[in-house]
């Protein structure tokens, strides 16, 4: 028997519901379309040094497994972000794609039912359903966009979107990135190397032709004119931390942007223990205490609470992460607010 030409490896191909019909079956409201706007905005607006009176932060779950926890994570975000909206511009973590070094649950998207049934089209609508209902509650929402036909999906329930240090290096995030509606940060290499996120801002910058799909689900080529709206994320990496005074400086002078450069207090700048990001986001508020202008915010892991389980586990613990170890809420409840309190005194010097 001749071997195939084509499918040789394949179990299955499904035809996937359409952008257009899950949108369709669950619209966005007016408000949370409002909400949208008004937070790009906001994000812009630091970005570019038009609004130098609050900090950037992303806050929330490395990544959502469970609706309900993280609504209740989402009711009490809400309201620290209420009470800190004159110094803080506060967003939920909403990540359902989550890349793997080898193996693993790659997601809420991929595997909604954490059973490796893999039932893409359910992850898809789980996923725009809770965006729904956390903006219900007045709250923006990030995420991390790994697969470039998932913003078709829910980009219109992001404000602001992440290009992991796995993806930054390639061509398809980077023509993604171009045509993406909000603002995107392109975090540094896993090895600790700033210049792939240079790049990466620049090529994502520039306008791009290539394929893609519509909302109606059809291949297209897809023409962009280009994102301006792209920063840095520091991460860390290689072992090593970047998040110091001279790291921030030093990628400030290669920055376009009047505020290019947000540092996430987790992962290689945390040494991967979450018990230490309070330690690095103080270091990180001391910088923007002392006047460093380069500074969007800071990005926090975090979760009703700390630490982390095996996504395998039964039962599994209410409210804990199944991917990186995140700090619990009491301990993030905290330092938001002392993030409000050093950009109210930075004010008032």
């Amino acid at each position: 028997m001749t071997e195939p030409l084509e499918d040789r490896n394949l179990v299955e191909i499904r035809t996937l519901v359409s952008p257009d019909d899950v949108k369709q079956a669950h619209p966005i409201p007016e408000p949370a379309a409002a909400l949208v706007t008004q937070t790009r905005q906001a994000l812009r607006d630091l970005l570019h040094g038009r609004d130098r009176q609050r900090l950037a932060v992303i806050v929330g779950p490395c990544s959502l497994h469970d609706r309900d926890a993280a609504l209740e994570f989402a009711s009490r975000l809400a309201r620290v972000a209420g009470e800190t909206r004159d110094q803080l511009v506060i967003l939920m973590r909403a990540y359902f794609e989550k890349p793997r070094t080898t193996v693993g649950w790659k997601g809420l998207i991929n595997d909604p039912h954490l059973d490796d049934s893999c039932d893409i089209p359910a992850g898809l609508a789980l996923a725009r359903q809770i965006l729904l209902d956390i903006h219900a509650l007045g709250l923006p929402c990030a995420s991390e966009f790994l697969d470039p036909v998932t913003p078709q999906y829910i980009g219109d329930l992001i404000s602001w979107a992440a290009i992991g240090a796995r993806t930054t290096e390639s061509q398809p995030h980077r023509q993604m990135a171009s045509g993406l509606s909000m603002p995107v940060g392109f975090k540094n290499g896993t090895d600790g190397g700033l210049q792939v996120a240079l790049d990466a801002l620049q090529a994502a910058a520039a306008r791009h032709s290539f394929l893609g799909v519509t909302g109606g689900g059809a291949t297209a080529v897809i023409k962009t004119r280009g994102n301006t709206d792209g920063h840095v994320v520091l991460r860390g990496g290689g072992g090593r931390t970047n998040y110091s005074a001279s790291d921030v400086a030093a990628a400030a002078e290669k920055l376009p942007s009047a505020r290019g450069v947000l540092v996430d207090c987790s992962h290689d700048n945390s040494g991967k223990d979450h018990e230490r990001q309070p330690g690095v986001c103080r270091e990180v508020i001391g910088q923007f205490r002392a006047g460093q202008q380069a500074l969007l915010g800071v990005m926090l892991e975090s979760h009703l609470e700390p630490g982390r389980q095996d996504w395998r586990a039964r039962p599994l613990t209410y409210g804990q992460s199944m991917t990186d170890a995140c700090l619990g809420w009491d301990d993030t409840q905290s330092l938001l607010y002392e993030l409000a309190d050093t950009v109210r005194g930075r004010r008032a010097a």
